[in-house]
This record gives C-alpha cells, structure tokens and sequence, in this order.
C-alpha cells in the first residue's frame, strides 16, 4: 500500500515563519512553523488519508493486526525549521533510559510535570539533513586546545579567569565536565554574565564565527549560562545535502535553517542552557559523554543510481534519499515514510501502485512495495535501519 499522509505544523517559538511555507509552496501563516511530524508519535500522529480519517497511529494497529508486523514505528520523521536557536540537549542511551525512566515512575514522578526526565524507556539518537542552502548547528564538545585559545581571546574578569581554571585540568573530559557543571550549577550569575560580555566585545580571526553566534545567543536567551557553554561546542555549517548524527551523549543545539530530520521514537531530552525549561544539571552531568570530537558528520553511502542512504548503524532507522532528476530504487525492511522536498516526485511500489508528491508531502508505505521506485522530485524515505 502507498497512501499520503499529512499533518500541520507545530508553532514552537524558535520556528522559523517561511522555511517550511516556502517549501511547500503556499503563503505563510504568520506564526512560527517549527516541526512537521511524519510518523505514529502519539505527540502529533500523522493523518492518513485513506477515506478512513484515521491517524498513523490508529492506521499501523489495524495494519499489524492483519498483517502480523509491529504495530509501533521505531522512527519519527520531521521537517524541522528553526527560525532561532533551539535548547542545547542531550539524549540518553538505551540502557540510560530504561532506568532513569523505572527510577522517575517509582517516585511517582508525573510523566507531564515540568521537571520529569524520562518521558519513556527509549533512546533517542538523531540524524538531520541540511536541506537550506546552510544549516548551522553545535553539536559535540570541541577539541580542549582550541577552546583555550577562544577563551584567550576574551577580555580577562572574574568569570574568565575561573572558566579558564576549570578547562587546565590535565584529563580533557574531566576539565570540561568540570566547567560545564560549574556553569550551569555553581557559578554566580555575575560571573557568567562578565562571561558573555566579553564573549561580545571579543575579536578573534580564527573564532569569528563562534563569537558571532555568542552575540546572537545573548541577544535571544540574555545572560543565560547555555551561551557559555555553546562557548565549549563544536559549531557546524552544514551545506545542502550534508548531515550530522547524535548519538547518546552527545551535547547538541541546531540554531537555523531547515532540514529533515529522523530520530528514535522517543521524547527523552535532558536540556543543557538556552531555554527557560527545567535543567536538571545533575542528571545531564551523567549523561554528557565530555570527549572532545570532531562534529559528527554522516556521509551517506551509495545504495544504487540516484540513491544514497544516510545510515548511523543502529536498527532504529535509516534515511535514504533519492536526488531530484534521478531515477531511485529503495529496499525496504518494514513500514517506511516517503517525504517529498522538490520537485514533482512519482512514488511507485511493487504492486504497480504509485503517487505523486509535491514538496512536503508525504505518504506511508508497506514493505509488500518493496523495492520503491522514485522518478522525478527529490525525496527521503525513513526506514527501520540495520
């Protein structure tokens, strides 16, 4: 089967108010439009329009019914547009979650109270791809070196001086846990706000990008902590077509432009700075792997003429994607999404059956379509991966 699906854009405050409108080819709605949710979440469940009124979720339980599949996706699919910077965030791992989330139920913890962690038992590792000209986002903790030379090249105070203590610890890891943590729960206020005062006046040839988002950060979250730990962070320009995968641990932020992204079916966030919400400092302390990496770039391996596939080596999902122009073929392994971004894409499946989608559109199919061809537009097709 290949029946479209749709839904309607969330308007959380950092989304952007064209991106996703001028993808899809219609005026703006004035409001920010953040994400478009693709899949069963119960948050916001896809429509399916199969005459039947039914949500994907509601759809999948008939589908695994009568067809002895699962009746849950292992994956959400979105298009995200962020307009302003979103929190920085961590994600736990599997292992993290299933008992921080036994640990939050036996305290009675309600699953919608403000400052709960564990909304479910699940990981929630996440691949975006840029689909923006750029798409800038922080992700992993930058090489320790790097960063004392960026610290240098703000104008010495209180706050400087005891950041610049914490970071000549000899064990990289643990002198940026040590920061990090003194930032977010120790620190007074006023250190951190010299802290990003002089991140603003500061001039630096080699860090001029960072100093710039630093400027941008506190004029959206002034005198908020996460300013100075985005200070720490690898920042990422992703060009069009290009990816970064967030696995368990990893401190990460998008900050603009629009992309497709695929996670985990899971609501885990435990939240790091840039954000009024609960931060629970603790717990992220737990969490963060404090390693100094290299951005974690994806690149998409070969999967056939006009196919690539965007495929971190977990079995939660894969993200193929067919190039506009090409003619792709896609191997299925379970209920996929097809997302359209440009063009006019035909979708066909096995069974002879096919549909055109325009750019935003989108459609659910059954493996019994295995393999899925794509003629004309530039889609995605989110899968269960490896």
């Amino acid at each position: 089967m290949l029946i479209e699906i749709s839904n309607t854009p969330r308007d959380y405050a950092w989304g952007s108010p064209t991106l996703i409108a001028d993808l899809e080819g219609r005026t703006p709605s004035g409001a920010p439009e953040a994400e478009v949710w693709f899949g069963d979440h119960p948050g916001s469940p896809a429509l399916v329009h199969d005459g039947s009124d039914r949500t994907l979720d509601a759809w999948l339980g008939a589908y695994a019914a009568q067809a002895g599949v699962a009746a849950r996706l292992p994956y959400l699919l979105k298009l995200l547009a962020a307009g302003a910077p979103l929190s920085i965030q961590v994600h736990p791992s599997k292992d993290q979650a299933v008992e921080g989330f036994a640990r939050e139920e036996a305290a009675g913890v309600p699953r919608d109270a403000g400052h709960r962690n564990y909304k479910d038992n699940n990981h929630k590792p996440e691949v975006i791809v840029a689909l923006s000209d750029t798409f800038t986002a922080l992700a992993g903790l930058r090489d320790l070196t790097a960063t004392l030379r960026l610290i240098s090249a703000l104008e010495d105070g209180e706050g400087v001086r005891a950041l610049r203590e914490r970071l000549h610890a000899a064990d990289p890891a643990a002198a940026l846990r040590a920061a990090i943590g003194w930032i977010l729960g120790e620190a007074d206020t006023a250190l951190v706000e010299q802290i990003i005062a002089a991140a603003a006046s500061a001039e630096s040839d080699e860090f001029a990008d960072e100093l710039t988002l630093a400027r941008t950060l506190a004029a959206a979250y002034p005198a908020d902590p996460g300013i100075v730990v985005a200070l720490l962070m690898n920042l990422v320009q992703l060009r069009r077509g290009e990816a970064i995968f967030v696995p368990a641990g990893v401190l990460h932020a998008y900050v603009a432009g629009l992309g497709v992204e695929i996670m985990a079916a899971s609501d885990n966030v435990l939240r790091g700075g840039l954000t009024p919400k609960h931060i629970d400092v603790a717990e992220l302390l737990a969490l963060v792997d404090f390693r100094p990496a290299e951005p974690p770039i994806l690149a998409p391996r070969p999967a056939g003429e006009g196919t690539e596939v965007f495929a971190p080596g977990i079995r939660d999902f894969a993200l193929a994607h067919v190039r506009e122009g090409d003619a792709g073929s896609v191997e299925l392994d379970g209920v996929a999404i097809v997302l359209a971004v440009t063009g006019e894409a035909v979708v066909s499946g096995a069974s002879g059956a096919s549909i055109p989608l325009a750019p935003g559109r989108a459609a659910v199919v059954t493996p019994d379509e295995s393999p899925l061809t794509v003629a004309g537009g530039e889609v995605f097709v989110a899968m269960s991966g490896e």
